[in-house]
C-alpha cells in the first residue's frame, strides 16, 4: 500500500496483526492440515479416469485444470496461504502441466489432449484489465504525492457544516466518492484518519463515535461498486463480460457509471438513515480540523488536470472511441514522462491484487482454451436450470463467500463457471435480463458483503480503532448488505429487460 498515504499507519497494523494471526503457532499446524487434505484432493482428481467425471471427450489436459481449478478454490476458501500466492501457483501449475510450454514427458500432446498455449497462459497477467487496474492506482498514488486527496477531503466535506448528522452524511458521500477512484483499503484508512479529531470531540458514552467508525467501511464498499475500477469484482465482471471471444459487449466505463453511479448514491442516503437511527448522536454539533494540504506546484497542477482528463475520457469513451484500458495508460505515461511518478513509486502498487486477479484470469483462460468449457456445456444440462435459480444462488453463494474470504478470490472463483453456465443457458436468461444480470449481480453481491471485521479490509480497519463491537458491525453490514443486493438485482433486471446493458 501507499507508505506516503494519510492512515497508512493503520493499513500498516493491520497487516501486522494479519501477519501474526496467519502464523501463530496454532494456526500454523492447522494450516498444514488443511494443505495436506487440499493436496490428496487435487491428487486424487489429477488422478481419476476421465470417465469419473461424467462429461464427454474430457482429455487428460482438460482433467488437470478442473484438479487445478479443485486445487485454486479450496486454497482460496481456506485461506491457507494468501490469495496471491495461490493465483501464482495456480498460473505455475498450467503453465508446467497443461502448456505446450510444459514438462515435456508430461505434456505429450498426443497422449494428453490439446495443451494450452503457454504466452496465453502468461498473457494473462497484461490482460487489457490488468492495465485498468494499474492506472487507477497510479492515479491513486499521484494523488497522494501532492496532498491533493487531503485538499479534496477538506473541500469536499466543508459544505457539510457543523451538524453532527450531515458531517456524518459527508464522510459516508466522500469515501464513497474517493473509493470509486482509490483502494477501497486506502480510502477507509485516510478518512479514519481524519476522523480521529472528531471522535476527541465526541463524548465517549455516545453512539455518535460508532456511526462515524461505521459510516467508512460502509460508504467504502458501496462505492466501490460505482467505477469498473471501484473494486476488482467489477474488473473481473468487466473482463467476461467484454471478451471478444465471449459476450462482447463492450460495456464502457462511463456506461457502468450511468446505471451503477445513481444504486451507489441511493445505497449511501439509506446508510446514512440507518445509521443515525441506529446509532444517535447525543453532541449535535462537531467541528472538523483536517491537517494537511495539497502542494502548490506544477506538478500537482499536472496531476490534477490529467486526473479530470482521464474520467473525462473514461466517461466520453463510446464518443472517443478510446476503450477505458487505454485511457488507463494516459496518467501512467503523462507522470512517468513528467517526472511525477518514479520507479519508488511503482514499488507501491498494490502487486498483490494484480496477481490475484491474473490468477482467475488464467483460470477462465484455461477453462475456454483447452475446450473444458464447450464440453462441459455439451455434458451438462446447464439449459435445464431455472434462470431465476441462477441468479438467486450466484448471488447467495457470492455474498456468503465474501463475508469470510477475499471478494476478488470469489470473483474469480464464480465469473468463470458462470459464464459457462450462462451460455449454454442462451435465450432462457432473457427473462432475468440475461448473462450481465448474473455476472454484474455478482459484482454487487461482493461489494455487500460486509458483516464481519474479516469480511472486508475497511471493515477490518474500523474495527481496529476500538468504537465499535462486533456485533454493531454484524447488525449494520447485514441490514445495508440486504438493501444493497435487493436495489442492485432490481435495478439489474429493470436494465437488462429493456436491454439496456
Amino acid at each position: 500500500m501507499f507508505k506516503n498515504f494519510n492512515g497508512y499507519h493503520l493499513i500498516e497494523a493491520y497487516h501486522k496483526v494479519s501477519h501474526e494471526r496467519r502464523y501463530h503457532p496454532g494456526r500454523v499446524f492447522k494450516k498444514s492440515v488443511e494443505a495436506v487434505i487440499v493436496l490428496i484432493i487435487t491428487l486424487v482428481l489429477w488422478n481419476l479416469p476421465t470417465t469419473a467425471f461424467g462429461i464427454e471427450g474430457l482429455t487428460v489436459v482438460q482433467q488437470r485444470i478442473i484438479a487445478i481449478f479443485a486445487f485454486a478454490t479450496l486454497m482460496w476458501l481456506m485461506e491457507i496461504v494468501p490469495s496471491w500466492a495461490t493465483s501464482v501457483a495456480i498460473i505455475g501449475l498450467m503453465l508446467l502441466f497443461t502448456s505446450d510450454s510444459g514438462i515435456k514427458w508430461l505434456c505429450n500432446p498426443e497422449e494428453v489432449g490439446g495443451l494450452l498455449s503457454y504466452k496465453g497462459v502468461m498473457a494473462c497477467f497484461a490482460d487489457p484489465v490488468i492495465m485498468l487496474f494499474i492506472g487507477g492506482f497510479i492515479l491513486a498514488i499521484a494523488a497522494t504525492k501532492t496532498g491533493l486527496d487531503a485538499q479534496l477531503a477538506k473541500v469536499l466535506l466543508k459544505p457539510f457544516g457543523r451538524k453532527s448528522d450531515n458531517v456524518l452524511l459527508g464522510f459516508l458521500l466522500i469515501t464513497g466518492l474517493f473509493s470509486m477512484f482509490v483502494s477501497n483499503t486506502a480510502t477507509a484508512a485516510m478518512m479514519l484518519t481524519f476522523l480521529t479529531p472528531v471522535f476527541k470531540q465526541l463524548p465517549p458514552e455516545g453512539k455518535g463515535r460508532i456511526a462515524m467508525a461505521l459510516s467508512i467501511p460502509v460508504a467504502a464498499n458501496l462505492g466501490g461498486m460505482g467505477t469498473p475500477i471501484g473494486t476488482p469484482p467489477n474488473t473481473i465482471a468487466i473482463k467476461y463480460l467484454n471478451d471478444p471471444e465471449g459476450l462482447n459487449l463492450n460495456l464502457g466505463f462511463g456506461q457502468w457509471m450511468m446505471f451503477m453511479l445513481p444504486l451507489v448514491v441511493v445505497l449511501l442516503f439509506i446508510s446514512w438513515q440507518l445509521l443515525k437511527r441506529l446509532f444517535p448522536f447525543s453532541q449535535k454539533t462537531v467541528e472538523l480540523h483536517i491537517d494537511g494540504g495539497m502542494k502548490r506546484d506544477t506538478k500537482t497542477y499536472i496531476v490534477i488536470v490529467t486526473f479530470f482528463v482521464t474520467v473525462l475520457l473514461w466517461l466520453l469513451d463510446s464518443v472517443t472511441g478510446i476503450n477505458s484500458y487505454t485511457v488507463a495508460l494516459i496518467p501512467f505515461v503523462v507522470f512517468a514522462m513528467t517526472g511525477i511518478i518514479d520507479r519508488r513509486d511503482l514499488e507501491e502498487i498494490n502487486w498483490s491484487v494484480i496477481w490475484m486477479v491474473a490468477g482467475g484470469f488464467a483460470l477462465g483462460y484455461g477453462l475456454n482454451a483447452s475446450g473444458l468449457a464447450a464440453n462441459a456445456v455439451e455434458s451438462i444440462p446447464f439449459g435445464e436450470f431455472s434462470p431465476l435459480l441462477i441468479l438467486v444462488l450466484s448471488g447467495l453463494i457470492c455474498y456468503g463467500l465474501s463475508n469470510f474470504i477475499s471478494n476478488s478470490a470469489t470473483a474469480a472463483l464464480l465469473m468463470p463457471i458462470l459464464t459457462i453456465v450462462c451460455a449454454a443457458m442462451g435465450d432462457k436468461l432473457d427473462a432475468i435480463g440475461g448473462t450481465p444480470t448474473v455476472l454484474i449481480g455478482v459484482a454487487i453481491a461482493s461489494s455487500s458483503a460486509m458483516v464481519l471485521p474479516i469480511s472486508t479490509p475497511p471493515n477490518a480497519l474500523a474495527y481496529a480503532t476500538n468504537m465499535v463491537q462486533q456485533k454493531q458491525m454484524a447488525r449494520i453490514g447485514l441490514i445495508v448488505g440486504i438493501v444493497s443486493m435487493l436495489l442492485g438485482y432490481a435495478l439489474l433486471y429493470v436494465l437488462g429487460t429493456l436491454h439496456a446493458i
